[in-house]
């Protein structure tokens, strides 16, 4: 399969709607609403739980049961402080980067709707050249543009509303997705393909195939712990993004060698269970789908750790799609990765038998 013929003009009408639209940790379900819908004619059920988490199920009565799965939310702020002269203070929720806020547009979530605001910073002229302050958690601030804490209020705006930046997704020379939000809106966009394949292609599979889009990944895999016990799958794949490290500033001795347009990336770590990676290594080699190695020290920390390590032990492998410039709002990735990603996750649940246990002592 080709990558036009993976990433249809209809595929990548989706894969635009869903990274622009928000969902933010604990804030998914509207995301899960266009996910599922796009999804809906490849699967023959969904499940939902209570925390937002979406699964689109083919075969849901088979006993053998096999994850493809991502993660939905995006890093998002938090309003935690607003200042009497209406300036707001903020607090992560999950890894959102402090140094690149200042200048940015913000649009903050409240019942009366979008709230815009920015990120402001002192001008350079009137900063002390002798002591430059970087942005830090404690001195980024935002503006609504409001008098007083009062009129910021009145627009809606309190204590606990949720703030997501309004990037959209571009194309960059022809080739490379830039969006925030693609770690990981990318993995249910590829998981969401697979699915399509498998219905276009006829394919039956000898197994129930759970199609999962885990909630609350970006604060510590809560939301593919919670569904992980529903499911109780007897393999999981899981896809996440890994480091770009060809770009400036990043140690290639301390992150390893991995890089965009160069193939999935196949992970090395105490969760990946040996037998599944090496499945997946063998149908990228007779595929001819091109490949990368990274290994992880102790815990992957996606989502693959969860699948892994719950229900007594569950055989969980990683294919991780290299992105740039990672938990900015001008994430990057190679179409051609992506394609592949798809191609991986597809030709290797074609190669998984009913009753595999993928034990070591077989």
């Amino acid at each position: 399969m080709k990558a036009d013929t993976i990433l249809t003009k209809d595929a990548l009408a989706f894969f635009e709607k869903y990274l622009n639209n928000a969902s933010p940790t604990g804030h998914e379900w509207e995301g899960q609403k266009i996910w599922m819908s796009y999804l809906k004619p490849y699967v023959d059920t969904f499940l939902t739980d209570t925390y937002g988490t979406a699964v689109g199920v083919i075969n849901p009565d088979a006993p053998y049961k096999v994850v493809i799965e991502g993660h939905s939310d995006e890093i998002s702020w938090y309003v935690n402080y607003i200042t009497d002269n209406g300036l707001i203070y903020v607090i992560r929720n999950g890894g959102s980067d402090h140094q690149i806020a200042p200048s940015k547009w913000v649009n903050i979530h409240t019942k009366k709707g979008i709230v815009k605001g920015v990120f402001g910073w002192p001008a350079i002229h009137t900063r002390d050249k002798s002591k430059e302050e970087p942005p830090k958690l404690d001195n980024i601030f935002i503006d609504v543009g409001a008098k007083d804490k009062e009129e910021v209020e009145k627009m809606g705006v309190h204590v606990g509303c949720v703030i997501t930046y309004p990037d959209t997704f571009q194309v960059l020379n022809d080739t490379k997705f830039v969006c925030r939000a693609i770690d990981n809106r990318a993995g249910g966009f590829m998981i969401a393909q697979v699915a399509r394949l498998l219905h276009e292609n006829k394919n039956t599979l000898p197994f129930g195939l759970y199609v999962t889009n885990s909630v609350q990944e970006e604060i510590g895999l809560r939301g593919a712990e919670m569904i992980t016990q529903r499911i109780r799958p007897n393999a999981a794949i899981i896809t996440d993004v890994c480091h770009d490290t060809t770009t400036p500033m990043i140690e290639k001795k301390k992150e390893g060698h991995t890089e965009i347009g160069s193939g999935p990336v196949i992970s090395y770590a105490p969760a990946v269970q040996h037998k599944l990676r090496e499945r997946i290594l063998e149908t990228a080699e007779s595929k001819g789908i091109p490949f990368q190695r990274l290994a992880a020290s102790r815990a992957t920390g996606t989502d693959t750790d969860a699948f892994a390590y719950s229900n007594g032990g569950g055989a969980s492998a990683l294919i991780s799609l290299p992105l740039r410039y990672m938990h900015t709002t001008v994430e990057m990735v190679h179409k051609d990765d992506v394609a592949n990603v798809i191609r991986l996750i597809y030709e290797t649940l074609l190669t998984i038998k009913e009753g595999e246990t993928f034990s070591y002592f077989d």
